[in-house]
C-alpha cells in the first residue's frame, strides 16, 4: 500500500499574533517593486503642480503679478487665493493655514499661488516669473525674539501639583539651570506627493502620502466649498512620516485637487527635497529652565520647570505638542511638589508640527538633564539619583496631572538593564580609562522612558475597521489605520488571522481609504496598532458569531462547541475547513461582512485644569549608551548602546525590535547631528543631505543590543495585551545625550556641570569642552 502521507496536504504555518513575520512589504522595498504615489501610471494629460512660494518671512504683499506665469510655455492653471471656490485653509484645528496667501505672508516658503502645466519643468519654470513686491514687516525668528514681542499661539499653561516655591524654600539643596534643545527635520524618504483625478460632478479621488486620511478629505472639500463624500482620500504606503505628514500633506493634497476639478484633468503636486524640506514643519525647538530642590541623598523636594517653544507663523498641532511635553516632564520620576509652565511662541518661521513622540522628547530630556545636574552636584552616579525619584507606591505615584502610575515596571526593567549590560563595571572601568586618557574621553548613562499612550484630545482615541469574508474563504481588510513602513497593516492582519484562525495569506490587505471607513483619527501618538487592532477584532468577532451561530445549528451542537483552529472549524464531532464553512455560510444567505469599532475607554481629561487621566497606560524602556568623545575636535562616536523595551505581549516582535532600533537611531540624530540653521532672514540654509545630516550606517554603534522585555504584559485589556511601539523608543536616545554630558564632565573630573545644548554637534561638543575647563580653572 502506497504511504499516504507522501501525498496529503502540507497544511502552512500558522502565523497569527506574535509570530515574527517580515514586513508585508518588505521584499518590494528592498527590491524597488512596492509602489508609492509618484510610481502610479500617470493619466494621460495630466497636469503638475508646482507652488509659488513666500520669499519673505514676515511682509504685506503690495503686487503679486502672475500674468508672465500664465503666458509661459506649457502652462494650462494658474492659481491664487481669488480663485478658491471654498475656504482658503488647509489647518487642522485654527482655521490659520492658507492654501494661499492673501494680502499677507508669515513665514519664507508659505505658498503664494500654483501653476499647473504640462511638464514639472515647465511649471517651475513659470512660477519663477512672477513679479511679488513686498512691504516688509516686523519679524521673529526664534525663541527670544517672540518672548520679547509678546508672540504666542496661545497664553501659557501652567500644570501643577502642591506648592513648589514654598518646597524649594525649604529644600537642603537647590540648583538653577537651562539649556536649549534643537528641533528636526523628519526627512522621510519619500516626500510629500498628491495625485489628484477628477470624477463626475465637480468629485475628485486623491492618492495622498499623508498620516490622516480623513483630515485631508475634510479640508480638501472645505477647500473645494463641497460635502466631504466628495473627496475620496486614498493611501497605499508612505515612504515614511514621523509625525511629518499628520497635517503637512493638506497643502499639497488641496492645492491637486483644486487644479483637478477646475481643468477636468489629474494632477499631481510633488515638491522636490528642498522645497518640502522649505516648506514643511519640524520638531518643535525649546528652551528649557529649571530650579530644583533636593536632599542630600539625591531625591528631588520640588521643581519649577519653564518650557519655552518655537511654534512657528500658525497654530497647527502645537498646543497639544506643548500639552505633551508637559505630560513627559516627569518621565519616570515622582515629583512630590512641582510646577511646569509652557510657553508656546509665534516665530515667522515655517509653523512646526508633529514629530515621533509629539513633544514628549522635548519635556523627557528637560528632566533627565535635571537628573544629572543633581547627580553631579552631589558627586553621585546618576543612575542612582534616577533610582532613588523613580515612581513608587501609594504616596509616590500620581503625576503632576493627576494620573495615578498603576503599571509602574520601571524600576524593575531598569534593574535587568543595568546588569544584563554590567553598568556598574564599566562604569568604573571607564573613570579609569579617563584618568588615564587627556585628549580622549567616555561616558556612559542609563535613561529610562514612561511614554503616555492615547491621544490628549479625547475624541481622536476611535477607530473603524472593514472586513468581507468571501465565500472562498479568502478576507479582505480594511482600516483607517495607515502604514508608512512600521508594520500596522501586517500587525492588524495578523490580528485577524488569530481571531478566524487562518494562515496570513488568506488576507489581503487594502489601501485605506476615506470611502471605506469614514472619520478616522490620524495613524499618530503611537495608537495604530492599539486602536485599529481592536477595531479589526471587533469586525472578525462580529463575523466570528455569525458562523458560529450558523455551524452550531448546521452540525447540531452548543455555540460553545463551535471552535476554530489552524486546521478548521470544529463544530461538535465534525472539523470543516474554513472555506467550506464560508462556502456554506454564503449558501445559507449568512452575512460575511461587518464593519467595526472601538472607542479608547477610561481616558478623561480637563485641559483647563490640566487633570485628569490623558492616557490609557504607559509604556516603558530603558537604554545604557557609551560614547567617546576628542576633546581636540569635539568629534563624538556611540560605541555601544544596550536597550532593553516594554512593549506588552508583542503583535510581532520581529517588526517591534526594528521599530525601536530604529526609533533609537532616529533619536540619536535629533540629539547630536541634525541641525536645522535659519539665517536672519528667515530662510532655512539647511534644507539637503548635503547640509542636513541625518544618521548613517556608520552612526549606528558598534555594539547594538535591543531586547523586547520578557516580562512585559500590559495591565490594561488592549489587543492581545501589547503595547505600542512607535514613538517610546525615540526617547530611548536620550542616554546618549547625557552619556556625551558625561564625557564632557569628565574633562574637569565631574566637578562642573557641562553647558551642553542640543543637538550635541561637534562643535557644541568643543565649545561646552573648553568651557569646562575654564569654569574648572577659575
Amino acid at each position: 500500500m502506497a504511504d499516504s502521507s507522501a501525498t496529503a496536504p502540507v497544511l502552512a504555518a500558522f502565523q497569527g499574533v506574535a509570530a515574527s513575520l517580515p514586513h508585508d512589504s518588505a521584499a518590494r522595498h528592498v527590491s524597488g517593486s512596492a509602489v508609492y504615489i509618484d510610481d502610479l501610471p500617470e493619466p494621460a494629460g495630466m497636469l503638475h503642480v508646482h507652488l509659488g512660494m513666500s520669499a519673505k518671512a514676515h511682509a504685506r504683499i503690495t503686487r503679486m503679478d502672475l500674468s508672465a506665469v500664465r503666458a509661459a510655455p506649457g502652462v494650462v492653471l494658474v492659481l491664487s487665493a481669488e480663485d478658491i471656490p471654498g475656504e482658503n485653509d488647509v489647518s487642522p484645528v485654527i482655521k490659520d493655514d492658507k492654501l494661499f496667501a492673501d494680502g499677507e505672508v508669515y513665514c519664507v516658503g508659505q505658498s503664494l499661488f500654483a501653476v499647473a502645466a504640462t511638464s514639472i519643468a515647465a511649471a517651475r519654470a513659470a512660477a519663477g516669473l512672477a513679479i511679488v513686491e513686498y512691504e516688509d514687516l516686523p519679524a521673529a525668528l526664534d525663541i527670544a525674539t517672540a518672548r520679547d514681542a509678546g508672540l504666542k499661539i496661545e497664553a501659557s499653561q501652567r500644570m501643577a501639583r502642591g506648592d513648589a516655591a514654598a518646597a524649594l524654600v525649604a529644600s537642603p539643596r537647590r540648583l538653577q539651570g537651562q539649556f536649549a534643545i534643537g528641533g528636526q527635520d523628519h526627512f522621510y524618504l519619500e516626500g510629500q506627493v498628491a495625485l489628484a483625478t477628477p470624477r463626475e460632478e465637480g468629485d475628485v479621488h486623491v492618492w495622498s502620502s499623508t498620516q490622516h486620511p480623513t483630515e485631508v478629505q475634510h479640508l480638501i472639500a472645505r477647500v473645494l466649498g463641497r460635502p466631504d463624500h466628495a473627496v475620496t482620500v486614498e493611501v497605499r504606503r508612505m515612504g515614511g512620516g514621523f509625525g511629518g505628514k499628520e497635517t503637512q500633506a493638506s497643502l499639497f493634497a488641496a492645492a491637486a485637487a483644486l487644479v483637478a476639478v477646475k481643468t477636468g484633468r489629474a494632477a499631481k503636486c510633488r515638491p522636490d527635497r528642498d522645497e518640502d524640506m522649505i516648506m514643511t514643519g519640524k520638531r518643535h525647538d525649546f528652551e528649557a529652565a529649571y530650579d530644583v530642590g533636593f536632599d542630600d541623598d539625591g531625591v528631588l523636594t520640588g521643581l519649577a520647570l519653564e518650557l519655552s517653544s518655537r511654534c512657528g507663523a500658525t497654530t497647527d498641532l502645537s498646543m497639544a505638542i506643548n500639552d505633551r511635553a508637559m505630560f513627559h516632564a516627569d518621565n519616570t520620576y515622582f515629583l512630590p511638589a512641582v510646577e511646569i509652565l509652557s510657553h508656546r511662541y509665534r516665530t515667522h518661521t515655517v509653523s512646526n508640527t508633529a514629530f515621533r513622540g509629539f513633544g514628549g522628547p522635548q519635556g523627557m530630556i528637560a528632566i533627565e538633564r535635571v537628573m544629572d545636574a543633581v547627580a553631579q552636584d552631589l558627586g553621585i552616579d546618576p543612575l542612582e539619583v534616577r533610582r532613588r525619584n523613580l515612581y513608587g507606591g501609594a504616596g509616590r505615584d500620581l503625576t503632576p496631572y493627576g494620573q495615578t502610575v498603576e503599571d509602574n515596571v520601571a524600576p524593575e526593567l531598569m534593574a535587568q538593564l543595568a546588569a544584563s549590560c554590567d553598568y556598574a563595571a564599566r562604569q568604573r572601568e571607564i573613570d579609569a580609562f579617563n584618568a588615564s586618557s587627556p585628549i580622549l574621553k567616555k561616558g556612559l548613562a542609563l535613561t529610562p522612558v514612561k511614554f503616555g499612550v492615547s491621544f490628549t484630545t479625547t475624541h481622536l482615541n476611535q477607530a473603524g475597521a472593514l472586513i468581507h469574508v468571501y465565500a472562498d474563504g479568502s478576507i479582505l481588510l480594511n482600516h483607517g489605520g495607515t502604514e508608512m513602513g512600521q508594520g500596522l497593516y501586517l500587525k492588524v492582519a495578523q490580528v485577524v488571522a488569530e481571531a478566524f484562525q487562518v494562515n496570513l495569506s488568506r488576507i489581503r490587505i487594502s489601501s485605506t481609504v476615506t470611502d471605506k471607513v469614514p472619520n478616522t483619527s490620524a495613524t499618530a501618538a503611537s495608537s495604530g496598532a492599539d486602536l485599529n487592532g481592536m477595531a479589526a477584532l471587533d469586525a472578525a468577532d462580529k463575523i466570528k458569531a455569525r458562523l458560529v451561530a450558523f455551524a452550531a445549528g448546521k452540525w447540531g451542537c452548543a455555540p460553545d462547541e463551535v471552535v476554530f483552529t489552524p486546521q478548521g472549524v470544529r463544530a461538535g464531532q465534525t472539523l470543516v475547513s474554513f472555506n467550506d464553512l464560508c462556502r456554506q455560510a454564503y449558501l445559507a444567505r449568512i452575512s460575511l461582512s461587518s464593519t467595526g469599532f472601538y472607542a479608547t475607554p477610561k481616558i478623561h481629561y480637563d485641559r483647563a485644569t490640566h487633570t485628569g487621566r490623558p492616557f490609557f497606560y504607559f509604556a516603558y524602556g530603558a537604554a545604557a549608551s557609551e560614547v567617546i568623545i576628542d576633546t581636540l575636535t569635539g568629534e563624538m562616536k556611540v560605541t555601544r548602546a544596550d536597550i532593553l523595551h516594554d512593549v506588552g505581549k508583542s503583535l510581532n516582535p520581529a517588526i517591534d525590535l526594528g521599530q525601536i532600533e530604529g526609533g533609537f537611531i532616529q533619536g540619536m540624530g535629533w540629539l547630536t547631528t541634525e541641525e536645522l540653521v535659519f539665517d536672519d532672514k528667515g530662510r532655512l540654509r539647511t534644507h539637503a543631505p548635503s547640509t542636513y545630516k541625518i544618521p548613517t550606517l556608520g552612526d549606528r554603534p558598534a555594539h547594538l543590543d535591543v531586547k523586547l522585555w520578557a516580562a512585559g504584559r500590559n495591565v490594561e485589556a488592549t489587543v492581545h495585551r501589547s503595547k505600542a511601539v512607535g514613538e517610546p523608543p525615540l526617547m530611548l536616545a536620550i542616554s546618549v545625550f547625557s552619556a556625551i554630558t558625561r564625557a564632557v564632565a569628565s574633562v574637569a573630573d565631574h566637578k562642573v556641570m557641562p553647558r551642553l545644548d542640543a543637538p550635541a554637534t561637534p562643535e557644541r561638543i568643543l565649545m561646552a569642552v573648553e568651557d569646562v575647563k575654564a569654569r574648572a580653572r577659575a
